[in-house]
């Protein structure tokens, strides 16, 4: 394919063309990138990391990952709507995260607003927004892929109605299809063909 289409890695597997350019991206790319993630702390997860990674590269969220684990405890929400202005300094303070004020002040009143959802809450309404799979198109490229779809600009406005901070229809788009709300593997790719 093109240089924007699938690319075979030295193990023979086709796989979107940025699942090959760093080993963290690789096993991201192969073992969660558009697989259904539900559950409301696995979803709060993704919205906060999305969220972190706005201005940056993926990669660096990836490589801080434990570290953003840790400091947000596992991303319970119960736990992080618990959090009390000594452990805001803390986040600011740890060096194993991105320490961005007002993506770690989103993130705490994200839990705040998704513990008020009740238990399921936050999956329900994530999961309202996904697309029938039947209506998109299978990518071919990079360039067939966009960055924002009339369901992610909906649920980017039906979560900032809810309170949600972080959550413009470009980062909604890329949580939904990091959660699997969408399938943009590209045509080819080896984890399309073992997930149809």
């Amino acid at each position: 394919m093109s240089e924007r289409g699938t690319v075979t890695g030295e193990d023979g597997l086709a796989r979107c063309p940025w699942g090959l350019s760093a080993p963290e991206y690789v096993a991201y790319h192969d073992g969660e990138w558009g697989r259904p993630v539900h559950g409301d702390d696995a979803l709060y997860e993704r919205l906060c990391l999305e969220a972190f990674q706005s201005g940056l590269s993926w990669i660096t969220i990836l490589r801080r990952r434990e570290g953003f684990r840790a400091a947000f405890a596992d991303f319970s929400i119960k736990a992080v709507a618990a959090f009390t202005d000594e452990d805001r300094e803390r986040l600011l303070a740890d060096p194993g995260i991105i320490r961005n004020r007002a993506k770690i002040d989103a993130s705490l009143a994200n839990a705040h607003v998704a513990a008020g959802l009740g238990a399921g809450g936050l999956d329900e309404l994530i999961w309202s927004h996904a697309p029938d799979p039947a209506d998109r198109p299978v990518p071919r490229t990079l360039d067939d892929v966009p960055a924002t779809t009339p369901e992610s600009v909906a649920l980017a406005k039906d979560l900032k109605k809810q309170g949600f901070r972080f959550v413009g229809p470009t980062t909604a788009y890329a949580m939904m299809q990091a959660c699997g709300l969408v399938d943009d593997h590209l045509a080819g790719c080896h984890v399309r063909t073992a997930t149809a």
